[in-house]
């Protein structure tokens, strides 16, 4: 039976575009060995002593990578176990619960940029803009810092310098078209050296530092954050929140949400799709749907 779901779940991955190789190797490793105990569902017992086999380095490797498995499975089977992430210990670095901004909110945050100083130059409209842009894209602050003037074509946005040293490109929206249409009216009336989109009101390539520091004293300004130290919404949560808000757009049909989560995976640069499906963890809503459109896809595909 595990050895049928596995297959299942692989052949679904590589039907949306993935290799699936590593995970496959591994995911095979484990099937191996838990249907040897003649078992028919995934145990946190099994896993743990599986994963145990492997040298140190390699065991929450081995742990993680048959989690994600048996979260799939168990969305629609609740007699398979979902291991904790932390059997072996805390990582040491975990990923943080992500901020999912209302629209009232990002409303908040571009409004107040916009009141940004000095008075007549760009900076207000430069800073508003990429907030804007990274709300309505998804994409990297990184990715937007680096986007050049010859990388704005009437296709969409060149994202030329990635995470992973990938080039793709993001159609727009064409409300947020108007709204880079509208700003680049003004960049390109601003003499500067540079061809960067995005420039302070100096008139030089907006700083990754700069853009945080202004970013965090909005988030303050407007009651989002609290005291500089303190823990509040970050500005990559803008990111997290267009992946979310993106696939909750289409949980009611089952077949987009799986269509969808692998453009959505290619649109955000992410070099894994278990990248983007991490996103749904943040809807639990969703991964019921996730499992029932990846059931379905796959019937279609091996129909």
């Amino acid at each position: 039976m595990l050895r049928q779901l596995l297959a299942d779940h692989a052949a679904l991955h590589r039907a949306l575009g993935f290799k699936f190789r590593t995970p496959g190797i591994l995911l095979r490793n484990f099937v191996a060995f838990a249907e040897h105990r003649g078992e028919h569902v995934i145990t946190t017992a099994t896993v743990h002593e599986w994963a145990l086999q492997a040298p140190l380095p390699e065991q929450r490797r081995r742990l993680l990578g048959v989690r994600r498995f048996a979260l799939a499975l168990h969305a629609e089977d609740p007699r398979h176990e979902v291991p904790s992430a932390d059997l072996f210990g805390r990582a040491s670095r975990r990923r943080r619960t992500p901020y999912i901004y209302s629209p009232g909110e990002i409303r908040r945050l571009i409004d107040a940029a916009h009141r940004l100083g000095p008075d007549d130059t760009i900076r207000p409209l430069s800073h508003a803009t990429m907030f804007g842009l990274i709300a309505a894209t998804g994409m990297r602050v990184s990715e937007a810092i680096a986007i050049r003037l010859p990388d704005v074509t009437d296709d969409g946005l060149i994202i030329a310098q990635t995470k992973f040293k990938k080039s793709r490109m993001l159609p727009l929206h064409p409300t947020t078209r108007r709204a880079l249409d509208g700003y680049l009216a003004t960049r390109l009336k601003a003499a500067s050296q540079s061809d960067a989109l995005f420039i302070s009101h100096q008139r030089t390539p907006l700083a990754y530092p700069t853009v945080i520091s202004v970013f965090l004293q909005i988030m303050r300004s407007i009651g989002l954050r609290g005291a500089p130290g303190s823990r509040g919404p970050r500005i990559h949560d803008l990111r997290h929140t267009f992946a979310v808000r993106s696939l909750e757009r289409c949980v009611h049909d089952s077949q987009a949400v799986a269509r969808h989560i692998t453009a959505l995976s290619t649109y955000l640069g992410h070099a894994h799709v278990t990248d983007t499906y991490w996103h749904l963890q943040s809807t639990l809503e969703l991964m019921a749907h996730m499992s029932t459109a990846g059931e379905t896809l796959h019937r279609g595909v091996t129909a």
